[in-house]
């Protein structure tokens, strides 16, 4: 029910393609990450995915249906696009109190959503005295407002301070293990890491990924094992028994490239070598996604 579902998704603005026949599904019960450089075509799938937008071919549904049909909307799908939405003028409580009439919740749901996102005590001030970070926990309100099944979230810690990082981060991790469906595009790679289950990825409106967070990396990563040992003279003959050399790093370290710690363990076990330290080195996410979408990013600047 809470399953979207993208096929051959095309997105055309005159003779430029935005979105280039994706074909991709965000599952319940995971966070799913939306990731690319900036005029991937992120923002134009989220708003072909909430009926904002009319493809130039393909799909995109819901639960098995397109978002313009769904008869409760706001009960079925939260999202966040842009904190800065909600009009100046109004109070952040009449705001979310409008949203909740004209979908048919209950006005009790407004200050549970507020208590959520820690604006009960701001709740009658006016959305124009807000900070980018309070604005960006009110989109999150208004999102949640319908307890929906599906969340849409573009840059939701954009703005944010530590504590709301930690708060977004909490949320969505735990939307998702009580099998909600949590897709949420994001430029911040080291952020992302912290909490997405899946990647989806984008370069130049083409998909480039959509796999695990754990197999994203492994695929990117060329195995190379760090370790500190008292008998480094023991070890390096050992190794080059099986062929691999010991190099010296920083702090009294060694590596060891194309090789996993398992290994090492087993071998320096075998022949009673005492080993200190010993761990796997892989990509971070950002080095990752930069080593796929090097030659994808339609804006990136030279040095100087």
């Amino acid at each position: 029910m809470n399953r979207i579902e993208i096929r051959e998704l095309t997105k055309d603005h005159g003779p430029h393609r935005v979105v280039d026949h994706l074909t991709f599904d965000v599952l319940p019960g995971k966070v799913t990450g939306f990731l690319g450089p900036n005029g991937a075509g992120k923002s134009t799938t989220l708003r072909l995915l909430l009926g904002l937008d009319r493809p130039t071919s393909g799909s995109v549904t819901i639960g098995g249906s397109r978002f313009a049909e769904l008869r409760d909307p706001l009960r079925r799908v939260g999202a966040l696009l842009d904190p800065q939405a909600a009009h100046g003028g109004r109070r952040a409580r009449d705001h979310l109190l409008a949203l909740a009439v004209s979908n048919g919740i209950p006005p009790a749901r407004v200050d549970s959503v507020l208590e959520q996102a820690g604006l009960a005590a701001v709740a009658r001030r006016r959305v124009g005295t807000y900070s980018l970070g309070m604005r960006q926990r009110l989109g999150v309100a208004a999102a949640l407002l319908g307890d929906p099944g599906v969340l849409l979230l573009d840059e939701p810690t954009n703005g944010l301070d530590p504590e709301g990082i930690i708060w977004i981060r909490e949320l969505m991790c735990g939307l998702a293990a009580e099998g909600r469906t949590v897709f949420v595009a994001s430029h911040l790679m080291a952020e992302s890491a912290s909490f997405v289950d899946h990647l989806v990825v984008l370069g130049r409106g083409k998909l480039l990924a959509d796999s695990s967070l754990e197999e994203f990396i492994e695929a990117r990563s060329t195995p190379r094992v760090r370790l500190r040992t008292s008998e480094p003279g023991r070890l390096e003959a050992a190794l080059a028994r099986e062929g691999f050399q010991l190099s010296a790093a920083d702090g009294g370290r060694w590596t060891v490239d194309g090789i996993r710690a398992e290994r090492i363990g087993s071998l320096a076990a075998r022949e009673g070598i005492p080993v200190l330290e010993l761990t796997d080195e892989r990509a971070s996410l950002e080095q990752a996604y930069l080593d796929l979408t090097a030659d994808r990013t339609p804006y990136s600047a030279t040095a100087a």
